[in-house]
């Protein structure tokens, strides 16, 4: 597909994690909605949290760009398709600019800002520095200088004596504006407290969070160079983008398949491209929850169980008998149910907490608990060396995982392991992807814009579901 336009773009990065860029992003995207723009967000990596926060300071859907399970053109038909009409798109990224998986940064938001020629809003954390601070800016910006640092924002500044000797070194020695300068601000102030920690979906408080967010940003931030910034961006002219097939035909003619998709504060992980895939592939999406609903919506023709935090709501889950017995009954008959991370906790036997054993759906015989530390945490590889409903045998499967459960027992005659892991830790002794009749649950998250055959793999599956109970009627 062939684009000829401008779209206003920045990224904004930083020297290191914890530098404050997350909170920038949110305060800036907000503040420019207080002005009337509209803003379109986007979160280099497989976050899900800060894409939440993302979206709700924008008030649209914010949207993953991720070159390690992405192609290139992928992404930027993605970046085309949800930027038209906005006033300027908004691109958080992640870590350092220039950190990533190897030596070349193949995976580092440096490499987003080049295939997208977007100019970098650069956050630094001034704790306890000054001129060294310019000596950092500068060797960042030479590193690359296919990379443009459009300005920079100085976070955490001590007081205005400090400000002015970071501001005037940076300016001098880098030649780079200063665009903006944020306080070291109280604890009980600063909305950072809250991002990256917990879920907008569990955060009672977030939308003051993000307004917080919004003046701080509008009271420290010279927002019109930002869009001066944003605006400054070449514009691309005729290139070649790749729009991954998505689409489908629902094998039940003109009913739709019905694909419920559990969604509550225990379960909240899906990329939104995710959802509309399914949509595309022919199936209708609706939204279920282990949490209060007393059983899964009527019609039903396969689920999808997301990743989240079934630790945090474990007794909860556990209460909720009905729902678990009849997704475990609709396993036995063959409903297909695809689970990820969380959501293969829930198809576990157990949760065990603090000693507490929590009952789940106990469809595979697996005892989960959690550690005080990450388990598996970062970018996966699984080649399918297994028959499964889902994926053909030989394919690789690019994902993520970010777990704290552990594997405490299991009764590996109840299922089979269907992904070798080449990267990544996955379930156990380098494998992943618990399969049992036309489940298949795996600590990977996949992306559908990545993988692009699961969705009309699960509306597949969910059609033969579908015939089979109408038969059986």
């Amino acid at each position: 597909m062939q684009h000829d336009t401008d779209r206003p773009r920045l990224i904004v990065s930083a020297l290191r994690g914890g530098a404050g860029k997350t909170t920038v992003a949110i305060g800036i995207i907000a503040a420019l909605k207080n002005l009337g723009k509209r803003v379109a967000p986007f979160k280099k990596g497989p976050d899900y949290i800060d894409a939440g926060w993302l979206s709700m300071a924008a008030g649209v859907p914010a949207r993953n760009l991720d070159p390690f399970f992405i192609p290139s053109p992928t992404i930027l038909h993605s970046f085309f398709s949800h930027t038209a009409g906005f006033d300027i798109a908004v691109i958080e990224g992640n870590r350092g600019l220039h950190d990533g998986i190897d030596i070349n940064g193949s995976t580092s938001t440096a490499e987003i800002a080049k295939l997208l020629k977007a100019p970098v809003l650069l956050c630094v954390d001034c704790t306890k520095t000054t001129r060294t601070m310019a000596a950092l800016v500068a060797g960042c910006a030479m590193f690359d200088e296919s990379i443009k640092i459009g300005g920079v924002v100085l976070n955490r500044i001590a007081g205005s004596r400090h400000e002015a000797i970071v501001r005037k070194s940076i300016e001098y020695y880098c030649d780079i504006p200063v665009v903006g300068a944020i306080p070291r601000l109280a604890k009980k102030n600063f909305p950072e407290r809250h991002m990256g920690l917990v879920p907008t979906h569990e955060h009672r408080w977030a939308r003051d969070a993000i307004s917080e967010a919004a003046d701080i940003a509008a009271r420290h931030i010279d927002l019109d160079a930002v869009l001066a910034m944003a605006r400054s961006a070449p514009a691309f002219g005729n290139i070649d983008t790749a729009e991954t097939d998505l689409s489908g035909q629902s094998a039940t003619g003109e009913t739709p398949l019905t694909i419920a998709v559990a969604r509550d504060a225990a379960f909240q992980f899906y990329y939104p491209e995710n959802i509309e895939a399914l949509e595309a592939a022919g199936a209708k999406v609706v939204f279920t929850s282990p949490l209060y609903d007393p059983k899964l919506p009527p019609g039903t023709d396969a689920l999808y169980l997301g990743g989240g935090f079934p630790e945090t709501h474990a007794a909860l889950l556990a209460k909720n008998e009905s729902y678990r017995n009849q997704v475990k009954r609709l396993a036995k008959e063959g409903m297909p149910i695809y689970a990820e991370c969380g959501g293969l906790i829930y198809l576990g036997r157990e949760l065990v907490l603090d000693g507490t054993s929590f009952p789940m759906c106990g469809v595979f015989r697996v005892s989960f608990g959690i550690s005080g530390k990450p388990v598996g945490h970062g970018y996966t590889v699984s080649t399918v060396d297994r028959e499964n409903p889902y994926f053909p045998t030989g394919s690789t499967i690019r994902g993520h995982e970010f777990r704290y459960s552990t594997v405490m027992d299991r009764q590996e005659e109840n299922f089979d392991l269907v992904f070798s892991t080449t990267r990544g830790k996955g379930f156990a002794d380098g494998r992943d992807g618990l399969c049992k009749k036309n489940v298949l649950a795996a600590y990977t998250h996949i992306h559908a814009l990545g993988t692009p055959g699961w969705a009309n793999a699960m509306v597949k599956n969910a059609s033969i579901f579908h015939e089979t109970k109408n038969k059986n009627r």
